[in-house]
């Protein structure tokens, strides 16, 4: 058998001294990125509220410590300019947003704001100050028309979304089309250089995550105290992945963006192989499974807000042109959250552990 095919990782020689900006980065994926960045010697500013949870991996891995943090609403458009004129970025990499479906069902407005007109806040930001050359819209793989299809949406798919928080990522996909057609055009990318690009991940997992109504989190929350996982939708299948990957491959493209301007200012999956894809219960099992005697699963009964069945990413696009290819199958992504949960339970330097996951994650 071949081994599986490992594409290139960050360049610490490209990262070293760029200045980037990051908005979101209190929270789950924004965290690992500022750690991640901050590693390769970029000189990072991340924008963001609060942590949204108590433990963050902002706080236990002191994140605010190794960035300039500004705590402050990606909503309040003259703040969010001021600070990124400031900062002078080179390269910008958009997370800030209300990431939860059942949220976006109890709060749409706030959903939509942040999601949509935060975008659009960003956005008019980059306008207005020069120097910027590369900036990724981070989105969601739930931003497509979902049909239930068996096969993976790839990034020509329509837009759509049933719930608010699908419907807002991609009425966000669509907002910075429509920026980059008009302001940040491709035709014209000689007069103002800048190379706008979305990226969609999968379902993403990883150490540090402590987010309500997201399955993981949810299992381990009940396994550290004892009770049965209870799950809503055990047959629903996601593009399970380590959050690590959409990462490498966000940092992959900002890189090509950079040195190759409007080559790459389009729409990007950074998904799992296919036979990651995954149903909610196999997740819950292999999970239970891996903890022990006392891991154990109930589904829950009752009526449940509505959420996609089926959902897979095609990322041959991102396998061809920029050579990004996962680096950890479910199993391996699996092991390494509960590596992760593990040390934190022995009040280990979460930091240092996450740095740790980072470099294995380079050998693959």
């Amino acid at each position: 058998m071949n081994p599986k095919p490992l594409g290139p990782i960050p360049d610490p020689a490209f990262w070293r001294n760029k200045k980037v900006f990051i908005t979101g980065h209190t929270g789950f994926k924004g965290s690992w990125l500022a750690l991640w960045l901050h590693s390769l010697g970029a000189r990072v500013t991340g924008y963001a509220l609060k942590p949204p949870t108590d433990p963050s991996l902002f706080d236990l891995a002191k994140v605010g410590d190794l960035v300039t943090s500004i705590l402050a609403d990606i909503r309040d458009l003259d703040t969010l300019q001021e600070k990124i004129g400031q900062a002078r970025p080179e390269i910008i990499i958009h997370l800030a947003a209300q990431p939860i479906v059942r949220d976006s069902y109890k709060n749409p407005v706030e959903t939509y704001s942040v999601n949509v007109m935060g975008t659009v806040h960003l956005l008019e930001a980059v306008r207005k100050c020069p120097g910027v050359k590369a900036v990724i819209n981070v989105t969601t793989d739930k931003c497509y028309e979902n049909r239930e299809w068996v096969w993976g949406y790839r990034e020509n798919e329509p837009m759509g979304g049933y719930d608010p928080y699908s419907n807002s990522k991609a009425c966000s996909e669509l907002a910075t089309a429509s920026y980059r057609d008009s302001f940040f055009n491709l035709q014209d990318f000689s007069r103002h250089g800048v190379a706008l690009a979305t990226a969609r991940s999968g379902n993403v997992i990883g150490g540090g995550d402590w987010a309500t109504d997201r399955l993981i989190p949810d299992c381990i929350r009940s396994l550290l105290q004892g009770e049965k996982v209870r799950i809503r939708n055990p047959f629903s299948t996601r593009p399970w992945q380590h959050v690590l990957e959409p990462l490498a491959g966000y940092l992959l493209l900002a890189q090509s963006l950079y040195e190759k301007g409007s080559e790459f200012a389009e729409a990007w999956n950074f998904g799992p192989e296919d036979s990651d894809a995954r149903p909610v219960e196999w997740m819950v099992k292999r999970v239970c499974t891996l903890w022990g005697d006392a891991g154990a699963y109930e589904v829950e009964g009752g009526e449940k807000p509505h959420e996609a069945h089926y959902l897979k990413l095609d990322c041959s696009k991102a396998k061809a042109r920029l050579h990004w290819h996962p680096r950890w199958n479910l199993e391996q992504a699996i092991d390494r959250v509960l590596e992760w949960v593990r040390a934190h339970a022995r009040g280990e330097d979460m930091r240092k552990v996450s740095l740790q996951q980072i470099t294995a994650y380079y050998d693959g």
